[in-house]
């Protein structure tokens, strides 16, 4: 069932949001050659701590995980799309980013990513992640009151597609509030016009996911966590929590 929200929920979900935003700079700022993993997940969950927050991806396991996820950041690298379990593994010159980050305080929840090269840049890497990032925006912009869920979702598809990207199939953002998943689910392509009407008070996360090489195939690695994409080409995630309200889009968690 999705929950509206009062302007005074949305406020306390701004707060989150910010922790978010706060861990997810420091965590781009600490990302360097030689780096570990579970070195920038250390980082976040101090954070956390700091804000007295608490994270909604530790310990969660939905009906696909083989086990609880055993981090606060979602760390996916070149060609990870999403869900990457930090480990020892050490940043190199040139590998792509994508961090994933939730945070829980006073009983809200925010969620966003970002995605970014450490070290040396590719043009394609790059024009990847701004691909992405015109699609995070353009989603925002559709996320206004008298619009539908499916106006969200094509805002998303169009950009990709017409930057000859691919969106794995099946996943997408979501409705988010006093849980980190909730009521709607938001599509990565979709038709305009249709779907859930988009009410003040709405909140959502808004999560573009994007393959280099136009494909959609992934598949889950044998952590069964982490999606990879099925020709080893690289992927971008970007996600903001958006809360629909009469006077636009108001993003909760911006940096």
């Amino acid at each position: 069932m999705m929950e509206l929200k009062t302007d005074t929920s949305i406020d306390a979900m701004h707060e989150a949001g910010q922790v978010v935003a706060r861990a997810l700079t420091a965590v781009r700022e600490a990302a360097d050659v030689g780096v570990s993993l579970l070195e920038l997940d250390a980082l976040a969950h101090d954070v956390l701590r700091g804000a007295g927050a608490t994270s909604p991806f530790l310990g969660y396991r939905p009906s696909f995980a083989p086990t609880p996820f055993p981090a606060v950041i979602c760390a996916s690298v070149n060609d990870a799309i999403v869900h990457g379990i930090p480990d020892g593994y050490r940043l190199r010159d040139g590998d792509l980013l994508s961090a994933d980050f939730g945070a829980e305080l006073g009983g809200w929840v925010g969620d966003s990513a970002i995605s970014f090269v450490v070290g040396t840049p590719r043009p394609a890497d790059v024009r990847l992640i701004e691909t992405a990032e015109r699609a995070l925006a353009a989603a925002i912009e559709a996320a206004v009151v008298g619009n539908r869920i499916g106006d969200i979702a094509h805002a998303i598809g169009s950009v990709c597609r017409a930057a000859g990207y691919g969106i794995p199939d099946g996943f997408g953002g979501h409705g988010i509030g006093r849980r980190m998943h909730e009521d709607p689910p938001v599509p990565n392509e979709g038709r305009p016009g249709r779907g859930l009407p988009l009410r003040h008070g709405m909140v959502l996360a808004i999560e573009p996911m994007l393959v280099a090489s136009g494909r959609d195939g992934y598949h889950a690695a044998p952590d069964g966590w982490t999606l990879r994409t099925d020709d080893g080409s690289r992927a971008a995630h970007v996600e903001h929590t958006v809360a629909i309200t009469e006077a636009g889009p108001r993003i909760l968690t911006a940096r």
